[in-house]
């Protein structure tokens, strides 16, 4: 199975043949309109046809879109206010976790904070999992005094025996990322690994590939670069 998380910077329905190039069976995107509104594109409609979406605005939320065939339900975990979060069970066989981190209007815990908060509620449930997504977080932007840096959210991951495939394979530590996945205002000079993909090491053991997309092609429809990743 392919997995790709993609924040598309908008209007998802004028890209879909693009994303589609990357083959997934499941994406997980970022800043996507909702599906089922009046939107003219047919091939946009066809896409949505198998999907679940949380979001404030309906043109900008969090989606996740499944090939046909493949059956996609949503999980009753509660989001408490937090932003935003899509749990999701994938063919009866795993769980998957949508991540798109806002400041979400808190004035402490934005960002990684909201994940940070959304684990207190539900990592004891998160068993053969899935976590992707734009966390908007790095850990270099940890901050000394504060106890749910993305250090933390890492570090409590992993006692959940939750690791990032990005960082197992490429066998490096959180913050040396030499891969880019954002580039604000899409300039080459300001460019940041926020986007990730964590999995429960019963899953991870199972994985065969991750990349990120190139940059000259994708930066051409968005600030974010795809990260995908292919299990058995």
């Amino acid at each position: 199975m392919k997995i790709a998380t993609w924040n598309c910077g908008g209007a998802l329905r004028k890209k879909v043949e693009i994303l589609q190039t990357l083959n997934a069976d499941v994406y997980i995107i970022q800043e996507c309109e909702r599906p089922g509104d009046s939107y003219s594109d047919s091939a946009y409609a066809e896409f949505c046809a198998n999907s679940l979406w949380v979001g404030d605005l309906h043109y900008k939320g969090l989606g996740i879109f499944a090939k046909p065939g493949i059956s996609l339900s949503r999980k009753d975990w509660s989001d408490h206010g937090l932003k935003h979060f899509l749990p999701a069970r994938i063919n009866d066989s795993f769980d998957l976790l949508a991540m798109w981190a806002h400041k979400a209007n808190s004035p402490t815990f934005g960002y990684i904070g909201q994940l940070w908060k959304y684990l207190q509620f539900h990592i004891d449930k998160m068993e053969n999992i899935i976590l992707a997504g734009d966390l908007n977080s790095n850990v270099r932007w940890d901050k000394w005094d504060r106890w749910w840096n993305h250090s933390d959210v890492v570090r409590e991951l992993d006692e959940a025996n939750i690791v990032s495939l990005y960082h197992l394979t490429r066998k490096i530590d959180q913050g040396k990322e030499p891969e880019p996945t954002f580039f604000l205002q899409r300039n080459h000079d300001k460019s940041y690994h926020i986007d990730y993909v964590f999995a429960s090491r019963r899953i991870a053991e199972r994985l065969n590939k991750l990349d990120i997309g190139d940059k000259d092609l994708w930066l051409q429809h968005s600030d974010h670069l795809p990260l995908c990743v292919e299990i058995d």
